[in-house]
């Protein structure tokens, strides 16, 4: 399946970029008939004609503009020659500006989620709801799922999400899962146990393959990605103590209504899950499994004094 390269994939292919920070064409005649938001976006699309700029707003951080693509954030300076890629960090806070925007900016109506085509795990009560696209061959799934042992009443709607280009044989795990007598065992056996379910090609009502499709429209492009019934998105293998914060948030506990069926590997840093959720500045979170993009520019050596 052929998938768009995302923006921070392009740009790090060119090779005019040094330490994360690339120059772009000035648009002189749009500087002084616009504001810096469509500065931004024409200044993008031309350099980048089939990356779809979906927002330009200014950010949290003076002086910066925040560039919204819908799989990505990354910033830029109000004239639109300048573009600045990775994480905002709050040293105040020590909170992760761009990856708390970027859950916000990736939030869902909980409720449409196709739940017909999810492995549904109740644990518990089951009260408290969450949902989560995972690689059957993904180490930051499996490190979610033995995180996930520590949890309870929850209920948890599992989509299988195999990522073909890291992992060549997920899709033939989660078609064998999918297929299983009972797929909640099957699931839990490989995840926790490596277990391989019996090899089946596939079955009926079968949903990977639009499952596929489900999540490129929602833009997912990283394993495991997180819903939780608020409609928050969260991207990342993280610690069981932030997943029952995220359960305990206002509308975690809201029933989820089946919808009709609608319709990511190695990890891209160090080979054990980190558990981390901070993008990496190549478009996807640390703590997660997702396509590799060309070599990120290098900083740019410090002079020697």
């Amino acid at each position: 399946m052929k998938r768009n390269r995302t923006l921070t994939e392009r740009l790090a292919r060119s090779s005019t970029l040094a330490a994360a920070i690339v120059s772009l064409c000035t648009v002189a005649a749009a500087q002084t008939a616009a504001g810096p938001e469509i500065v931004i976006k024409q200044s993008l699309q031309k350099q980048y004609p089939d990356v779809k700029v979906q927002s330009v707003r200014p950010s949290s951080v003076p002086g910066l503009y925040e560039v919204y693509t819908g799989s990505e954030l990354v910033y830029a300076d109000p004239t639109g020659q300048y573009l600045v890629m990775g994480p905002i960090l709050n040293l105040a806070t020590h909170e992760n500006v761009t990856q708390t925007r970027l859950s916000d900016l990736g939030r869902v109506d909980f409720k449409t989620l196709p739940f017909k085509q999810a492995i549904k795990v109740v644990k518990g009560n089951g009260k408290r709801q969450f949902a989560v696209f995972s690689d059957p061959d993904c180490p930051y799934c499996q490190a979610l799922e033995k995180s996930l042992t520590a949890l309870n009443d929850y209920t948890m709607y599992i989509f299988l999400f195999p990522i073909a280009s890291l992992h060549p044989q997920a899709t033939a795990k989660a078609h064998a899962i999918w297929c299983s007598q009972d797929r909640v065992q099957a699931w839990s056996q490989w995840m926790l146990e490596k277990k391989q379910a019996p090899a089946v090609a596939t079955c009926a009502g079968d949903p990977i393959d639009s499952l596929q499709q489900f999540g490129n429209q929602l833009r997912i492009n990283s394993t495991p990605t997180m819903f939780f019934s608020s409609g928050r998105r969260v991207a990342g293998a993280i610690p069981a103590k932030d997943i029952e914060k995220e359960l305990g948030a206002p509308g975690a506990g809201t029933p989820a209504a089946a919808s009709a069926p609608a319709a990511v590997g190695a990890p891209t840093g160090a080979n054990a899950p980190t558990g981390a959720n901070a993008p990496t500045g190549a478009g996807a979170p640390a703590g997660t499994s997702a396509p590799q993009p060309a070599a990120a520019p290098k900083a740019a050596a410090a002079p020697k004094s």
